[in-house]
């Protein structure tokens, strides 16, 4: 399955993509969890800086 998502991102439009995998803290029981976004290249930063 992994073969196939990295296919399709090696497309034209899938260059310009990156996945940002984020850890998130949960406030009610202290656990971390990760939530993985596909953003714009230009936008990594401004995704990562907010909450």
């Amino acid at each position: 399955m992994a073969k196939k998502v990295v296919a399709t991102l090696q497309k034209k439009e899938g260059k310009n993509f990156a996945k940002v995998i984020k850890a998130v803290r949960s406030e009610k029981t202290g656990a971390y969890t990760f939530r993985e976004e596909m953003v714009p290249v230009d936008q990594v930063k401004d995704t990562l800086a907010k909450k």
